[in-house]
């Protein structure tokens, strides 16, 4: 699918970068046109690159789409993201995803993300991690065979996998790896599996049809640089004339897919996507971290890199890299921004004056 973005040397912004998806989800918003849907995690970095397309959509194309997005604190939403909150065509509701009672009326489609995406709960309270994401999951099933809606796309991860192994640089969806379930950390993980075995028994008792993304590593306008994200924290470094620090020897590697090849491949996925099997979403493009942080210095920075080298603590030191042939052959979607360029634009939505 060809991109319509602009390239490096053109005057970047975010309005650019909706633009671009909205015109290369023509077809996806044909289907959808006068479409009810209900989102879930609608307020984390994947949700509000769906809302603000979709807003861009609806506008562009008059399509009469309205969405329900579920949320704990609506409040907060409409402090951070104020244009998103009072869209006209946009709904607030309140509530727990595990629990909550949604608003009465039919959803044609579902898009459920909502989960505890934090590093810290995930090291403090793994019972709440496991119980958001598998409990929350159950809750939206039953309202989907309660409601009928045409369409379910749930947000999985690559975590899915486990560990990958480093002689397997790319890992497909036809990997049978699994999270270690000795390890605490590994509850996020072991969650979205479980969530995805529920999808696959709704699907078959109760003929839902649902689609799976397998999401890996993102990149973009909207990622927090003051997380447990390691490229938004080099980010944040390089911007402050610091050495983009790497706390660990910077061996292992990771991909990058940025927000708006994300949004159109979700979009896509949403009305286009086989049921029953899950996709990879993520960049195929492998770096170090090591490299990562000398790109980030480069393109932004000044004060180069600087490696700790201690020992990497986190979940998995070694490889998150997508294999995404199957997503190019099936539904013909394929990464159009670079990573350097994904760099680029974070950063100047985060205030960077460029070069």
């Amino acid at each position: 699918m060809p991109a319509t973005a602009p390239s490096d040397d053109d005057t970047w912004s975010f309005a650019h970068d909706i633009a671009d998806v909205v015109a290369r989800c023509v077809p996806v918003w044909n289907e959808l046109r006068g479409a009810s849907l209900l989102i879930t995690g609608g307020t984390g970095f994947i949700g509000r690159w769906l809302l603000a397309s979709l807003a861009a959509a609806n506008e562009r194309h008059t399509l009469g789409v309205t969405a329900t997005i579920l949320t704990r604190d609506p409040e907060r939403f409409r402090q951070r993201a104020p244009e998103l909150a009072s869209h006209p065509a946009f709904r607030l509701a309140a509530g727990d995803v595990r629990d909550v009672a949604v608003p009465a009326g039919d959803f044609s489609h579902i898009i459920h993300g909502a989960a505890e995406a934090s590093a810290a709960v995930n090291e403090a309270d793994p019972a709440r991690m496991f119980d958001t994401i598998v409990a929350g999951t159950r809750h939206v099933l039953d309202l989907a065979v309660a409601r009928r809606p045409k369409r379910v796309l749930f947000l999985s991860s690559g975590a899915v996998y486990g560990r990958q192994p480093w002689e397997i640089e790319h890992v497909a969806e036809d990997f049978i790896g699994a999270p270690d379930l000795t390890d605490p950390r590994a509850t996020y993980a072991e969650a979205k599996r479980a969530a995805e075995m529920l999808c696959t028994i709704y699907g078959k008792q109760f003929g839902l049809t649902i689609a799976v993304a397998r999401i890996f590593t993102l990149l973009g306008p909207y990622l927090p640089l003051d997380t447990h994200f390691a490229v938004g924290n080099f980010i944040r470094d390089a911007m402050s004339g610091r050495p983009v620090t790497v706390n660990s020897d910077g061996r292992a590697c990771r991909s990058y897919l940025y927000g708006s090849d994300l949004a159109v491949w979700l979009w896509h996925m949403l009305v286009r996507a086989e049921p029953g099997r899950p996709y990879n979403v993520g960049s195929n493009e492998s770096v170090s971290i090591r490299d990562l942080a000398a790109c980030v210095s480069r393109i932004v920075g000044s004060g180069g890199v600087d490696i700790r080298g201690k020992a990497d603590t986190g979940w998995n030191p070694g490889r998150y890299v997508p294999d995404t042939d199957l997503i190019a052959r099936d539904l013909g979607l394929r990464r159009a921004v670079s990573l350097d360029e994904a760099i680029r634009r974070t950063a100047l939505w985060n205030g960077w004056k460029g070069r």
